[in-house]
């Protein structure tokens, strides 16, 4: 067990919420409560269409919810540890999981509760879940070193490759190329050829060790997230994937790890933004371009913020360690209630926890 996820597993209870912190959390009037989607912390969250969200955990289960109604749609069980990540294909009712049981699921919500796909091979966790842009080919990354490039229909693994030292902790497919880039523990970012299954270009190592990466839709841009505490080494970095290991700007403000980091739908005229979630229980909205942070939101006793996804340009799903998932709102004018916060002329606040 490598020394991220060690640590994390060791010092879990440090970031349970006490039965006092409950007692004083007088927001929860104003906030909307549904239905619990997972009982235990959960891991990640990502959109399956406008209504309905997918999300996994330390119960092992595989959540279909529709956010705007509150309601649990389809819970799969399949896998025997907690799940690390789901991902779905646009425009399908494909779902992926990866799992600390070191095996990928593929489900389809409209075929049963059972897997309809097994990707079998890897030697410990896999944190990497990845799909191509047609839909033919998954990319799974492990901690056990081994970066793997599936046929989804045969699940059989197509390509392998090693390399010492990586063990992998996201994964992201550009959009309509053949690339493929992923972070690491060993702190450094890769960029993957799918044709060769190669990598044809690392981006200088940084400091700390990289927990998550997206890619922005255009392609053009990538951002990384690090770990690290006090302030130091905590924060989300830009880069520039038109010109290998161009640093655009470093989104600096959190406390703890930066355990996530997603680029936001641009609204018309909009500014283009980015957000970050961390284990300091806060959740960041940046300016892409300057860096400069539009709004703060904390949610206190969530415990680490370990997923995000947008499912438009002013809603934001959280996924945290405490409280089960989050629907943020985003907005302008100023913040009000213990569940809101704002800088810069951004109101970020809870409306519903599930």
């Amino acid at each position: 067990m490598g020394k991220l996820q060690s640590k994390f597993r060791k010092r879990s209870d440090l970031y349970r919420a006490s039965k006092v912190e409950k007692a004083d959390n007088t927001f929860d009037s104003q906030v909307m409560q549904y239905e619990p989607a997972h009982q235990g912390s959960i891991n990640t969250v990502t959109n399956l269409s406008p209504d309905l969200c997918v999300s996994g955990g330390s119960d092992q289960a595989v959540v279909v919810y529709d956010w705007k109604q509150g309601r649990m749609c389809q819970s799969f069980q399949g896998h025997n540890r907690e799940v690390t990540k789901v991902l779905c294909y646009p425009g399908s009712t494909w779902i992926f999981s990866a799992s600390r049981d070191k095996t990928v699921l593929m489900w389809d919500l409209n075929q049963g509760d059972e897997p309809i796909q097994e990707f079998c091979g890897h030697e410990l966790v896999v944190n990497g879940l990845a799909i191509s842009p047609e839909g033919r080919k998954l990319c799974t990354g492990s901690r056990d070193n081994w970066m793997c490039l599936w046929d989804i229909e045969s699940a059989k693994c197509e390509q392998r490759h090693n390399i010492s030292r990586n063990l992998v902790t996201h994964v992201c497919w550009v959009p309509d190329s053949s690339s493929v880039v992923q972070t690491s523990e060993d702190k450094t970012i890769r960029v993957w050829d799918s044709r060769a299954w190669q990598v044809t270009n690392t981006f200088p190592a940084k400091q700390y060790i990289q927990t998550h990466c997206d890619v922005s839709p255009n392609g053009n841009y990538l951002m990384s997230s690090s770990n690290g505490s006090g302030g130091q080494g905590c924060e989300a970095t830009l880069w520039d994937l038109r010109q290998p290991g161009c640093k655009v700007v470093e989104y600096r403000g959190h406390m703890q790890t930066t355990a996530c980091c997603m680029f936001l739908p641009t609204p018309p005229g909009g500014t283009v933004q980015v957000a970050t979630s961390s284990h300091d229980s806060s959740v960041k909205i940046w300016d892409q371009n300057t860096a400069v942070c539009l709004g703060t939101l904390f949610l206190d006793g969530a415990g680490p913020l370990l997923g995000l996804t947008p499912t438009d340009s002013t809603n934001l799903l959280c996924a945290s360690f405490n409280n089960g998932l989050h629907h943020i709102q985003l907005g302008h004018g100023s913040g009000s209630g213990a569940e809101s916060g704002g800088v810069g002329g951004m109101d970020v606040k809870v409306v519903a926890r599930f």
